[in-house]
């Protein structure tokens, strides 16, 4: 198929450092995690769900900076085999999508399965469903995306003949599904199904450039579904990214596929200190009210010569039916190493994020992490290095296949993996580009102040505000009616500012609490009262 180019010049020289600090959080260090997968409610952003590889989840009720400790999720029928892929619907029920292994009565990866968390992914529905299921074949690489409009789920994934064969009669497929009813069940299709085709072209199933891989599923403003992927244009020797969409909910879909760039050496590849790489493809689309809403954006990487791979990223403001040439987005000397790039546009204004692993300016296989952000519509990207400092990984340590980041009114979370020694550790960041620390032309606070909570008497939940005259640690703590500390809300380094944050206490009993702001030289403490 020709290359369908979009006109629109891009403009590459406004991608410049940002020399910024980010409060780095160990979200834990337990059962070796990889993988990571990250979502915050954006009703209320300091409802935060997290995952990782195999069947780990944490959950944060202030925004990220504590979160619980590292919890198993299981599923009684179908069991769970990593690939954590966790979303939020409009009413704040979270869904975590991942691989199968059943205990009995099936075999290793040969459904998707969803669970359902609807107290902010504290406890999860058991066993779960399941998207579709194929007894003779094997099922990779889910990931799903909510509507808005009606809370739709659609899930994409690929579908193997047989996982790692190397039979040419064998190939993998991309295939969608769809849940109508909170992932309760999914719809049958035409086929007698609950799952179709959306590709063309097929690839093999040796789960390496030859193979179709990357199903990462966006909507549109007007209930349009949005899916990319990777896999050879011509097998063995071109590869690129395809395109499909559906204008109907995912109904149909186009019976031909866009061919939107070459993915030059292909989406599996090698980098040093890494067990294993890609380069798949994250699909999103702006649904915000911004100047961009409607524009569909694709984020892979590929590579540039030897031990060099880029970030790139297109954009199409045609439905998807013409793109624009790719972009680099770092923007560093070329010779370097930029590896497992993920995407999200912040619904609320607009804003594209694209976090990554980049090597620039250091050495070896010294790794630092890095989020890439554009307030244009991806026109330019400035890159903020994110990791507090960098890290050495060893091939022999499996990092999992990619990273993950979530944004809301400027409330942006990056999820990604370190390792120190022998220890893995998963990772986040508070990036907070908001209203809530108010400086400039706006107004300074002029003295320490804590706000009483709204509401108050609350269930389950509270707001409680404060202002802060000057810069330095901060700590707000939760107590029982006893002075016994029941949590904490914030302990880290703050800007002069006015800040909000809320407490969950639906595991709580009813009772007066106290909650007490510590910075600096002050102190004050207020009571409040849960009913339940």
């Amino acid at each position: 198929m020709k290359k369908l180019i979009f006109l629109l010049a891009f403009f590459l020289t406004g991608s410049v450092l940002l020399a910024q600090t980010f409060t780095n959080v160990t979200i834990s260090t337990s059962n070796n995690p990889n993988e990571p997968s990250i979502c915050l409610n954006p009703k209320n952003t300091n409802i935060i769900v997290a995952g990782a590889n195999i069947n780990s989840y944490y959950y944060s009720s202030n925004g990220g900076t504590v979160w619980s400790p590292r919890q198993a999720l299981t599923s009684s029928t179908y069991g769970v085999w990593g690939d954590p892929c966790i979303i939020v619907d409009t009413i704040g029920s979270f869904y975590y999508f991942h691989l199968s292994n059943p205990p009995s009565g099936g075999h290793w990866i040969d459904r998707m399965v969803c669970q359902k968390s609807t107290n902010n992914g504290v406890t999860w529905s058991n066993p779960g469903s399941f998207t579709y299921y194929d007894p003779l074949k094997d099922q990779d690489k889910e990931w799903a995306v909510v509507d808005p409009r009606n809370n739709n789920i659609y899930v994409s994934w690929t579908q193997f003949d047989s996982y790692g064969s190397t039979a040419l009669t064998d190939s993998s497929n991309i295939l969608f599904s769809k849940s109508t009813d909170g992932g309760l069940t999914w719809v049958t299709w035409g086929n007698g199904l609950t799952a179709k085709r959306i590709n063309k072209l097929g690839g093999d199933c040796i789960d390496e450039d030859n193979t179709v891989e990357g199903a990462v599923p966006t909507v549109g403003p007007n209930g349009e579904v949005y899916v990319a992927w990777a896999g050879p244009k011509i097998r063995n020797q071109k590869f690129g990214v395809f395109f499909n969409k559906s204008t109907n909910g995912g109904q149909t879909f186009m019976d031909t596929n866009v061919y939107v760039a070459d993915q030059p050496g292909g989406w599996d590849y090698l980098v040093g200190g890494i067990y294993r790489s890609n380069g798949l493809p994250i699909t999103c689309c702006d649904i915000s009210n911004s100047p961009y809403r409607g524009y569909i954006y694709i984020n892979w990487t590929d590579s540039a010569g030897a031990n060099d791979h880029d970030v790139k990223f297109v954009r199409s403001t045609n439905g998807g039916m013409a793109w624009s040439t790719p972009l680099r987005v770092n923007n560093d000397a070329p010779g370097k190493e930029q590896f497992f790039s993920w995407m999200t546009v912040d619904q609320k204004n607009g804003h594209i994020y694209i976090c990554y692993y980049s090597r620039e300016g250091l050495t070896g296989n010294a790794t630092d992490f890095y989020v890439a952000k554009s307030t244009n519509g991806g026109t330019s990207f400035t890159c903020m290095k994110v990791s507090s400092t960098p890290f050495v990984p060893t091939s022999s340590t499996f990092f999992g296949d990619y990273t993950n980041i979530t944004a809301y009114d400027g409330h942006v979370r990056p999820i990604w993996i370190r390792l120190d020694g022998t220890s893995l550790s998963v990772m986040t960041a508070i990036m907070d580009f908001t209203t809530g620390t108010e400086t400039n032309n706006q107004t300074i606070p002029s003295t320490y102040k804590l706000e009483q909570n709204y509401p108050n008497p609350f269930n389950p939940s509270t707001n409680i505000a404060y202002e802060l005259p000057k810069d330095g640690i901060v700590t707000l703590k939760i107590y029982d009616a006893i002075g016994k500390e029941v949590v904490t809300l914030v302990n880290q380094y703050q800007a002069t500012g006015k800040y909000s944050t809320n407490w969950v206490a639906d595991k709580m009993p009813s009772g007066n609490y106290f909650y007490r702001l510590t910075a600096g030289n002050y102190t004050e403490t207020k009571k409040m009262s849960l009913i339940k």
